[in-house]
């Protein structure tokens, strides 16, 4: 699986919502093969992204606490913020 894709249990502060939206976007795009939207792909990959999202949040929120981790954040999470961020543009 992609490097990208970062682990969101257990971290401190929680996981955002752009977040795991992030996260669900890189793993549709890679398993779909998706490196791009066109108008033929933009509505399953956007419904796909929804849905494991949507699933990521419940995981999240059922999986026993787990320790946070010391420190700041990993690098890679700024990195997800980012890309949301810059596609929402």
């Amino acid at each position: 699986m992609s490097g990208n894709i970062t682990l969101l249990r257990g971290l401190s502060p929680a996981a955002t919502e752009q977040e795991i939206y992030a996260a669900a976007q890189e793993y549709v795009r890679k398993v779909g093969g998706v490196s791009g939207l066109t108008t033929a792909t933009k509505a399953a990959v956007d419904k796909a992204v929804a849905a494991i999202a949507a699933a990521t949040t419940q995981l999240l929120a059922e999986l026993p606490e787990r320790r946070a981790s010391e420190g700041e954040p990993p690098t890679r999470r700024r990195a997800a913020r980012d890309a949301v961020a810059e596609e929402a543009s």
